[in-house]
């Protein structure tokens, strides 16, 4: 009933035709008073031509519309399959069409080609950029002073920011260097730990941490990337107590600070891509990003992140580190 009634919509002025001819047919016969039995006769002949002409028009109206609700989702990538044209207001639209089209696909393959130059330049920059961090680095450890620590500390932020670009690169390419494996989650807190070991020596922060014992399968490098992340988000905002590390049933790990806190408006929303919220606005230097990367990588990698806070008592965040869908390679 739905498609008649389309096609009358798109065919009224055919209808209101047929309809106003049809009244102008019996009118006449009414006129010169013709027997009832000779206004049957000519009723049932409209009614035949309106059938005859009507009906297979409707059908292919129909078999066109399905035709083009199929189409709905092609023509992004093909205008093969489009019906052939009905009339020459039909072929015009679809020359129409076929120029927009080859307009768009001009657009897109220009868009994908100045990416890609970017994407190469991003990579090279980020890895040419690295060798003269370690260079500043290696001549950091020649003195021991207050100032040398601080230049490391800041060192460590480069070197951090550097390899979030490095991440965002990766993670909008088609490519994918994911090395699924079982991992121990020490070596990997480890790493993590040593890399930020001037943090908590130069804002005396104190580490509360056991070894785990834990197995995972998962990414070494990108999980590894995360924890980075989330620890130095821990101490960038806690000026002063602990950071706790431990683990909970079933492969839960917990990252718990005493810092500033999140304010309850802003945590729903702190995995959103450039969400700073009160702390981020306060501090004038958060991007947004890293605690966004951290929820597309570990979705990649099948696990989850969550993380509960109160104002002045300090955050928790927790990944679960559960293998979901993940196959060892």
């Amino acid at each position: 009933m739905k498609k008649l009634l389309r096609y009358m919509q798109m065919h009224k002025m055919g209808c209101m035709c047929f309809v106003l001819f049809t009244l102008i047919y019996f009118l006449l016969f009414v006129l010169y008073a013709l027997p009832a039995q000779s206004v049957l006769y000519g009723a049932a002949l409209c009614i035949f031509a309106g059938i005859f002409f009507f009906v297979p028009d409707f059908l292919r109206d129909c078999r066109k519309q399905e035709q083009l609700s199929r189409l709905r989702h092609e023509v992004g990538i093909t205008l093969e399959h489009l019906p052939p044209a009905a009339c020459e207001m039909e072929q015009r639209y679809q020359e129409l069409l076929r120029e927009l089209f080859a307009l768009k696909q001009q657009y897109i393959d220009q868009s994908n080609s100045q990416y890609q130059d970017l994407l190469e330049y991003y990579t090279i920059w980020v890895h040419q950029i690295k060798t003269p961090i370690a260079a500043i680095g290696l001549l950091l450890q020649r003195e021991d002073t207050s100032l040398t620590r601080e230049v490391r500390q800041e060192l460590g932020r480069v070197e951090q920011y550097v390899e979030m670009v490095l991440a965002v690169l990766r993670l909008n390419s088609d490519s994918t260097d994911y090395v699924i494996r079982e991992y121990d989650l020490d070596a990997m807190l480890k790493q993590v730990l040593r890399k930020h070991a001037s943090w908590f020596i130069g804002r005396k922060i104190q580490l509360r941490y056991q070894p785990l014992c834990c197995k995972v399968i998962t990414d070494e490098k990108w999980l590894v990337f995360v924890l980075e992340q989330v620890l130095s988000n821990a101490l960038k905002y806690t000026k002063s107590g602990s950071i706790c590390i431990t683990l909970e049933e079933p492969k839960i790990l917990c990252i718990t600070d005493t810092g500033i806190g999140i304010a309850p408006d802003d945590l729903p929303r702190i995995f959103e891509k450039g969400y700073t919220g009160y702390n981020g606005r306060r501090d004038k230097k958060a991007s947004g990003i890293g605690l966004y990367l951290c929820r597309r990588i570990l979705d990649r990698l099948g696990h989850r992140i969550t993380a509960e806070s109160a104002i002045g008592r300090g955050t928790t965040v927790r990944i679960d580190l559960n293998q979901q869908g993940l196959e060892v390679e």
